[in-house]
């Protein structure tokens, strides 16, 4: 079991190193993901997220498929991966990442701005999620 208020304070020193508006932390938790901790997601958004089915919206497919998800505005995407509760947040860019192998817990944070999310940037910033609570 995960100290939520750890992995509160982790999430928000990991959106501090990386210019983030926003994140949350969603541990697997059965056949779906948990939401355990969140910085700056509405009240309404955190109800729509607190349990998350494998494979949907960018969480449960960036824990489905082992992969991180990402897309650079969250607003105007068109792959059917973003759902309307990630945009609801207001946010722009985005990346939603598995942690661990295997995945036990799913990260995601988004600025307020459009920015190229290529793979080193996506490497880097999952990279140093090395500090992750166990």
């Amino acid at each position: 079991m995960h100290d939520d208020g750890i992995l509160d304070g982790w999430l928000r020193g990991f959106l501090d190193r990386h210019g983030a508006a926003s994140g949350t932390v969603h541990v697997v938790d059965g056949d779906h993901l948990r939401l355990v901790a969140a910085v700056n997601i509405p009240p309404p958004v955190r109800a729509v997220t607190a349990q998350i089915p494998l494979g949907k919206g960018m969480a449960g497919l960036a824990w489905q498929r082992g992969t991180p998800v990402s897309t650079c505005n969250l607003q105007e995407d068109t792959t059917g991966d973003v759902r309307p509760g990630a945009k609801a947040v207001g946010a722009r860019a985005a990346v939603a990442f598995p942690v661990g192998e295997p995945v036990r817990a799913v990260v995601g944070i988004a600025w307020m701005d459009e920015r190229d999310l290529d793979p080193a940037a996506v490497a880097s910033i999952t990279g140093d999620a090395a500090d992750y609570p166990r």
